[in-house]
């Protein structure tokens, strides 16, 4: 491969994988979990501290092993080959695709604000409704599978982007740094104006008001909050530790793909010392912008709001319009005009989004297949681009099947039980090699080891056990997934593994 993206590249991959639509979206689900001002914005600041710490963790892993692939390899060289390839195999089956095609499908959304006909209602072929089937404590089903113009749209943007970034990872990378730019300013924007002329009387009095009570309300260690135990199941009393990791769920998920530079180690130009630099500025500027952008959500909207009221200011952070408390922030302030400019910056960010995704997660595929672990030609660079071509294509071709059968909304439910559980694992495995390769070339060593990754697996840990004990919805689903990699391993792994990189060569 071709060592080809500098220290701004890199960080414009963090970056531009972290933000797509989930920061003006989650904030409505995490205002009804903590019911708190102080809660939603500690939602947030838990979120931080994770990810920070995470990014701290993996620059020693990615200075130690610079190779394509990423957490794959770390999983690897710590644990051994099955876990590496049960990363690998969720990443393609779900994670990486699945949030391919939940981001292209939301540009074709979005694009829909200017463009009516592109609608998910506007069907080209309509193939099948799915009902819904309750299967233990998730609902299966109730999905349309077909093409409409919004989902069309989304695969002409997966395979855009895929064929793009065959053309070699210039091309990829100039097309990340000119959105990434975009969007970082889309966000600065609307911290500027909600911090400026966004500001009203209202939302301050209801989320700040008498001395800052306001503010800390429902927020105490003896404070109880409801929650709902799976799908239709009772609701029960817990206090501010469990909620916290309750609506983590929302706040991860946005924050989530920060690994996704690691993936490219082979491309990225002076490794050792530009990928952990790039995993802790473009992780420290995202998870800043998210705390900043949320609490400006609470200087222009009350935080509790009434589900039927018929203005953004009445429904609030709440209760905004399908959950687009982004777009209510914007409509309080532009009034008509703010729908169309949310709706433009969405189409940046998540174009920018979909294209990191779409160039790191063929890299993992062509780790593995190099193992012998995944199809032989995804092992093979383009003769003359030097990329996986191959890996891009399969990549596009699987997260189209999503795309079409309607089904990724529900997989992306189950991937933040997942992607946590191989984060443990990872930073666990930094113990390990720490323990069985004391002597291996350490360029950068992590940052407060041990303290801060035994710190980032606890609190990961305690947002496990919350989720499977309360939300068993996102998590034994994703377990499974997980668990059907193996008999897949057992049938590759019996399989020769790929060329060397002299042969490639």
């Amino acid at each position: 491969m071709v060592q080809s993206l500098g220290l701004f590249s890199s960080t414009a991959l963090v970056i531009g994988s972290m933000i797509g639509s989930g920061i003006f979206i989650v904030g409505a689900d995490i205002a009804r979990g903590t019911d708190s001002p102080a809660l939603y914005l500690g939602a947030w600041v838990v979120t931080a501290v994770l990810t920070m710490i995470g990014a701290l963790s993996y620059g020693e892993l990615a200075a130690m092993m610079p190779r394509a692939g990423g957490q794959y390899v770390y999983l690897r060289e710590a644990l051994g080959p099955l876990w590496g390839f049960l990363y690998g195999w969720t990443l393609f089956l779900v994670i990486q695709t699945g949030t391919i095609a939940a981001v292209c499908v939301a540009f074709g959304k979005f694009l829909g604000v200017f463009f009516p006909t592109i609608s998910t209602t506007h069907w080209l072929l309509h193939i099948a409704h799915v009902p819904p089937l309750r299967v233990g404590p998730m609902v299966l089903g109730n999905m349309d599978i077909g093409v409409n113009t919004a989902n069309l749209t989304g695969i002409l943007v997966v395979f855009f982007l895929a064929i793009v970034n065959v053309f070699g990872v210039k091309l990829g990378a100039l097309i990340q740094n000119v959105f990434t730019s975009a969007k970082a300013l889309s966000l600065a924007g609307l911290v500027v104006l909600a911090f400026t002329v966004g500001r009203n009387g209202t939302a301050w009095e209801a989320n700040f008001g008498s001395g800052w009570s306001q503010f800390w309300k429902n927020a105490g260690w003896s404070s109880l909050h409801p929650i709902q135990v799976g799908i239709g199941g009772p609701i029960v009393l817990v206090n501010l530790a469990v909620i916290l990791a309750a609506v983590q769920v929302g706040s991860l998920f946005s924050s989530d793909a920060w690994n996704n530079i690691t993936f490219t180690a082979g491309e990225v130009k002076n490794p050792k010392r530009n990928i952990p630099l790039s995993l802790v500025l473009g992780t420290g500027f995202v998870s800043a912008v998210y705390f900043l952008a949320s609490f400006g959500y609470l200087l222009v909207l009350p935080m509790y709001g009434d589900p039927h009221g018929a203005t953004v200011l009445v429904r609030g952070v709440q209760y905004a319009a399908e959950d687009r408390v982004g777009t209510a922030a914007l409509e309080q302030i532009f009034h008509s005009g703010g729908a169309w400019l949310m709706a433009g910056a969405i189409l940046i960010s998540t174009f920018g989004c979909a294209n990191g995704l779409t160039l790191a997660g063929a890299r993992v595929y062509y780790a593995m297949s190099r193992d012998g672990l995944f199809f032989k030609s995804v092992g093979k660079l383009h003769p003359k681009f030097k990329t996986p071509a191959a890996g891009l294509m399969v990549q596009a071709v699987w997260a189209t099947l999503l795309c079409v059968s309607g089904s990724y909304s529900q997989l992306l439910d189950y991937i933040i039980f997942a992607a946590l559980f191989f984060y443990i694992l990872t930073i666990a495995g930094l113990f390990v090699l720490r323990y069985k390769r004391p002597d291996a070339p350490r360029p950068y060593k992590a940052l407060g080891y041990p303290f801060l990754p035994a710190l980032y697996i606890v609190l990961a840990g305690w947002i496990c056990i919350v989720l499977l004990r309360y939300k068993p919805q996102y998590t034994w689903p994703g377990m499974v997934l997980v668990l059907l990699g193996i008999p897949v391993y057992l049938f590759w792994s019996r399989r020769p593994a790929g060329q060397t990189e002299d042969e490639s060569t």
